[in-house]
């Protein structure tokens, strides 16, 4: 409980740094940082399935985020901070491989589910569904609103860059 209290302040202090930082490129950081905050709350709540969702929908707003606020005149904006810009990657870089590290040693053995949920589908999920294959029956009957609301917002966050970034109907200047 105290990670989940730990993210929840950083994700706050993001978003105010993200408000009061006069720089649109920082500001776009500051959102990812709290995007990807949430992500981890939700691995942290046992969903990772709407972490992944997650995670995918904030790649896609950080991507058209940063190119609109990054080139200014032709010119981009990232090219002047080339210091700041080679620690920071070298310690995001540094920072995945620990905890992906970290993460890889906490798996369980394999054929050994951690979860007593994921032992009842295997065990029953064929008879009490009736459907041969038993990924189909966890997806469309056990977790069926939970798919739903999955592709929900993969959809939305599609039709979403779409808006952002299409040519037609757009005055030029």
């Amino acid at each position: 409980m105290l990670d989940l209290q730990i993210l929840l302040i950083f994700m706050i202090i993001a978003a105010v740094v993200a408000v009061e930082i006069k720089d649109m490129l920082g500001s776009v950081v500051a959102v990812g940082a709290i995007g990807l905050g949430l992500s981890m709350c939700f691995l942290l709540l046992q969903a990772p399935d709407l972490a992944i969702v997650q995670l995918v929908v904030e790649i896609l707003s950080l991507v058209i985020l940063i190119r609109a606020v990054g080139i200014k005149n032709g010119v981009s904006a990232v090219k002047k901070r080339k210091i700041f810009s080679i620690v920071s990657v070298l310690l995001f870089i540094g920072l995945f491989i620990y905890f992906s590290t970290k993460a890889l040693i906490e798996l369980p053995s394999f054929g050994n589910p951690i979860m007593r949920v994921a032992e009842r589908y295997l065990i029953s999920g064929i008879r009490e569904t009736g459907a041969a294959n038993l990924v189909s029956a966890i997806i469309l009957d056990y977790r069926a609103f939970d798919t739903l609301g999955e592709a929900t917002v993969l959809f939305t966050a599609v039709i979403g860059v779409l808006a952002v970034i299409r040519r037609v109907g757009r005055k030029s200047k």
